[in-house]
């Protein structure tokens, strides 16, 4: 196993599934069994063809040390303007739970974004951990949020923001902390509301504004892209019942 091979995908860069196989395994203990990152996205893949459900692209990023993985799958189903996609993680070093997440990818701009957090689909790497137990319900859980992300993107698109409104859930975003992302993209974030270089993005609605934040996550490394992404549905969503 070569240095290299454990860096690629870093600093902004990404691996294809195959070469997940090249990231080192650590020897397990007594009390942690860790789970080969391409076993665990092999195990995901062969799940989802079970119920159908195709695999159009997907990428991954590996940590310097190959213990921390992010992946998103892009899948097959889709809705207006936009794919459904699940979001993985996986660690080897105990530092995070294996975990999946639901979202969508908008064809426009390429952006991703998740409904919400990481779920755990198991609490450690045990020994008594089964990969062909955990996934599926895992999966099951994301199927079951589908239609419900289905319908919050369109209430995002129908729901009208004053230009008021979209500074405060900004300034609310980075200057009260209220999202832990890096505050520098407060900017960004703002000229890519108020300039929108997309037509579709436009309007001056809330999943204009979603989108803003992820293109201004795009400029992050991939696994803080990861990361932020996750967070955005939730803090979107508060601050949607709290305006409308």
């Amino acid at each position: 196993m070569s240095e290299t091979s454990t860096l690629i995908g870093y600093k902004g860069r990404t691996i294809p599934r195959e070469e997940l196989a090249l990231v080192p395994t650590p020897e397990a203990t007594t009390t942690h069994r860790p789970v080969p990152h391409h076993e665990i996205v092999q195990a995901l893949v062969e799940t989802l063809g079970f119920r159908h459900i195709g695999v159009v692209h997907d990428e991954y990023a590996v940590s310097p040390d190959g213990m921390k993985m992010f992946g998103v799958l892009d899948l097959e189903t889709e809705m207006h303007g936009a794919r459904f996609s699940i979001g993985l993680r996986n660690s080897h070093d105990k530092s995070m739970r294996l975990a999946l997440t639901c979202g969508y990818r908008v064809f426009v701009c390429s952006n991703m974004a998740f409904s919400g957090d990481f779920t755990p689909v198991l609490a450690k790497h045990s020994k008594s951990f089964a990969l062909v137990d955990a996934i599926p319900v895992g999966v099951d859980r994301m199927q079951r949020n589908f239609e419900p992300m289905r319908q919050q993107v369109e209430t995002w698109r129908r729901s009208e923001l004053t230009e008021v409104t979209a500074r405060l859930i900004i300034y609310q975003a980075f200057i009260e902390s209220e999202l832990d992302v890096p505050k520098h993209l407060a900017r960004r974030v703002h000229e890519f509301y108020f300039e929108p270089q997309y037509e579709e993005f436009q309007p001056r609605t809330l999943w204009s504004l979603s989108n803003a934040f992820t293109s201004a996550f795009k400029e992050l490394d991939l696994i803080p892209q990861f990361r932020a992404t996750a967070k955005l549905g939730g803090f979107l969503e508060t601050r949607f019942k709290q305006n409308f």
